[in-house]
């Protein structure tokens, strides 16, 4: 299906980016699933050929290119055939850094997003915690002001690029005498600075090739220039942050599941039973056909929410928790659908539905559960 929000220009990036991933990813992956990381050369050569700043403001370190560039890298990234390694590099383009070229200021993006977008420096996104992942409100890390500083005491969990990054924007809590959301801000943090350290690298059950840490921080001196935004208005900056993050796992969900069902009909298309091909039995192509439409359905669905969010004159809040909430449920049925169709084939490695299914299954956790989804859909309906 042909959909008008992609221009020539569009596709021309798609084109390139898609081989670039056949060429310099795929056939690595195998190797970074393995060593639980890639190579920083991945994030500086994507940076160097223009794909990680493509929807940036020029002034960012980007093309100047809309929202629509970041859809077509996320349906791309995925081609790849690791979720890792797509998600550490959506971190960087999609989730660490939008808030920065949206209310930072020029040093900040001159320091900060400009060598990000280059590929020249890592980012990572802390927000959860220990003790506090979906619920944002609940964060327990300060940044208690003295002189012209902050000072970071507390601990964040399940970060992407976590043992790498070269910076983080981060949340903490400014104000401990207002409970929730109130006394909660957003700052870029060096990883260079005295006092962070890495609690352990953690051992995921997919996404194997993106690496996720435990991080520490004890009396962490950070200037007050890395402030973003407002003191104490973080917590309003972190859910216009989540729409973006969510709605781009939304579009990575749905490409991730048609690409898995490609390599299925290949699949099915290719293995004889019973002296036919499994395609020709009318079970398989009646689920074909079901799955098929699910996707078509879902991308029909995201495609005019990531038409509203680049056109950026409404709140998209209620609909990109729709997409998240019915992007990722879709991808995990549809992929275990298909590794089912795969039989005893789709148990093993040597097939990558077996990864996708692993990998998958992430969708409906990271970047807000599929519960907290429909809470936000609940309120938004006015229950």
């Amino acid at each position: 299906m042909r959909y008008d929000y992609f221009t020539e220009e569009h596709e021309m990036f798609r084109s390139q980016l898609r081989k670039f991933v056949t060429d310099e990813l795929v056939p690595n992956v195998d190797e970074w699933e393995e060593a639980g990381i890639f190579p920083r050369w991945v994030f500086e050569k994507m940076g160097e050929l223009g794909f990680l700043g493509a929807n940036f403001a020029e002034d960012c370190g980007g093309s100047g290119g809309d929202y629509w560039y970041a859809v077509v890298r996320g349906e791309e990234l995925v081609r790849c055939n690791s979720a890792g390694t797509a998600l550490s590099l959506m971190v960087q383009t999609d989730m660490a850094t939008p808030i920065i070229a949206h209310i930072g200021t020029k040093e900040q993006k001159d320091e900060f997003l400009v060598p990000a977008m280059q590929g020249k420096k890592i980012a990572a996104i802390c927000v959860s915690e220990p003790g506090a992942g979906s619920d944002v409100a609940n964060i327990k890390t300060t940044a208690k002001r003295d002189g012209d500083d902050y000072v970071i005491n507390g601990s964040k969990m399940w970060i992407t690029n976590g043992t790498r990054a070269d910076f983080l924007t981060m949340a903490v809590r400014t104000n401990t005498d207002v409970p929730g959301y109130a006394g909660i801000s957003f700052m870029t943090v060096p990883t260079d600075l005295p006092g962070i350290s890495i609690g352990k690298k953690l051992n995921k059950v997919g996404n194997r090739a993106s690496d996720t840490a435990l991080l520490y921080f004890e009396d962490v001196r950070v200037p007050k220039r890395y402030l973003l935004g407002e003191e104490n208005h973080g917590f309003i900056h972190i859910m216009q942050n989540f729409q973006g993050e969510r709605l781009m796992g939304s579009v990575g969900a749905i490409a991730g599941a048609q690409h898995i069902l490609d390599e299925t009909i290949k699949y099915v298309t290719e293995r004889e039973a019973f002296g036919r091909p499994l395609s020709k039995f009318q079970v398989t192509r009646h689920k074909l056909a079901e799955l098929q439409t699910n996707i078509d359905v879902g991308r029909a669905f995201v495609y005019a929410v990531c038409d509203k969010f680049n056109k950026g004159v409404e709140d998209v809040t209620r609909e990109v928790s729709m997409a998240k909430l019915y992007a990722g449920e879709m991808a995990v049925r549809n992929v275990d659908e298909c590794m089912q169709l795969h039989g005893g084939a789709g148990y093993v490695d040597e097939y990558m539905v077996s990864r996708a299914w692993r990998d998958t299954r992430l969708v409906t956790i990271g970047g807000g559960t599929s519960q907290i989804m429909k809470e936000i859909i609940s309120k938004l309906m006015g229950l």
